[in-house]
């Protein structure tokens, strides 16, 4: 489901939606709903909208193809992608199973890759508290390796950064794998020149990796700094909140609008953004990057980017530490919103990279 666009996966599928329509394609939208609802908006864009359901875990254990692809086979989806012979565009590998199963081979198919799933999934395992998810996190990765590599040889992959078109070409001999950056929101960089006060931390905190990395940044990096931290995102477990009661210096904001979470990434001085991944694109980085001012992050959180030159990076404690006393004494400038501008805005150019996502499909 592309709507709302409050999460990566979804940003890149909703504004990829926005920059085809507006070049005039019509777009038959064959979507999966578990919780949202049916989405109006979506209707703006699309010639149709067709929703299905997902199965529940319980009624798809992932025994032989991982539970994230399995719970996505719907006898009803493919009778109604087989009514026409439309150009097909699936989102990430967990709709790809009548293409991995053969329905589709004779269709003009193109995989957006949203993650090196099975790398994404092994850090989950590494990143979660809970013993039944980390059993359920490592079976899916081993299913998912095996699944991606099959995938991998079909051919027409789009990756969301160069380090994941790497692994597939590596690890999964993939002959037919482009790089197109993720669609955005963003046109323009709008950061604000001088000082704010604060620091941020943000994200869908109800995600395993971000929880994680709030808890790293309260206990090592907060707790160790007099200046004034906000962690803000959505869904926050009872378990982190509780971090928030020993320090008078961080603040929880819990399911911003977002208008409130637009004004706070505005208005920090330094976005904190430690990442345990380094597979798939970072739109809080992004996101930062367009309206943000300071950036300190880690290594993992911008390999295959090429965005280092606009951020600081930091591995252990004392480094972000060390990065934010420092870049507290600085007034962001005007000279580095030019310097973000031009490399930004040709990368994540909508519709340029719309245009070039029809030409990917004209020569495959």
């Amino acid at each position: 489901m592309p709507y709302p666009p409050d999460y990566g996966g979804v940003f890149d599928l909703f504004y990829k939606l926005k920059a085809l329509h507006q070049l005039g394609l019509k777009i038959h939208l064959h979507c999966f709903e578990y919780g949202r609802g049916e989405q109006p908006e979506l209707n703006q864009y699309c010639e149709e909208v067709i929703y299905y359901q997902r199965e529940k875990l319980m009624y798809g254990i992932p025994l032989r193809l991982p539970y994230i692809v399995s719970s996505r086979i719907n006898p009803q989806l493919i009778k109604n992608i087989l009514k026409d012979n439309y150009p097909i565009l699936l989102e990430g590998i967990h709709c790809t199973y009548y293409w991995y199963h053969g329905e589709l081979n004779n269709r003009k198919v193109m995989v957006r890759l949203h993650n090196v799933e099975y790398k994404y999934y092994r850090q989950l395992a590494k990143s979660t508290t809970s013993f039944y998810k980390k059993i359920y996190f490592i079976l899916e990765s081993k299913l998912l390796k095996k699944y991606e590599k099959i995938i991998a040889r079909k051919g027409n992959l789009i990756a969301v950064n160069e380090k994941d078109k790497l692994i597939y070409q590596t690890v999964f001999s993939a002959k037919n794998i482009s790089y197109l950056p993720v669609f955005l929101p963003f046109s323009e960089v709008s950061s604000k020149t001088g000082k704010g006060d604060f620091c941020l931390y943000h994200g869908n905190l109800s995600v395993t990796e971000n929880e994680k990395a709030a808890r790293w940044l309260i206990e090592n990096v907060f707790s160790q700094s007099e200046f004034s931290f906000i962690v803000a995102g959505k869904d926050p477990s009872a378990q982190l909140k509780r971090y928030f009661s020993k320090n008078k210096n961080i603040q929880l904001i819990s399911n911003p609008s977002q208008q409130e979470m637009d004004e706070l990434i505005q208005s920090a001085h330094i976005h904190l953004l430690p990442s345990f991944n380094t597979t798939g694109i970072k739109i809080k980085l992004l996101n930062a990057l367009f309206n943000g001012r300071f950036i300190v992050t880690n290594a993992a959180g911008l390999e295959g980017t090429g965005l280092e030159m606009f951020c600081s990076v930091a591995e252990t404690s004392s480094d972000y530490i060390k990065e934010i006393d420092r870049l507290f004494q600085l007034s962001f400038s005007k000279e580095e919103i030019n310097k973000r501008s031009e490399i930004l805005k040709q990368q994540f150019n909508s519709a340029k990279n719309a245009r070039h996502l029809i030409d990917y499909f004209y020569a495959g």
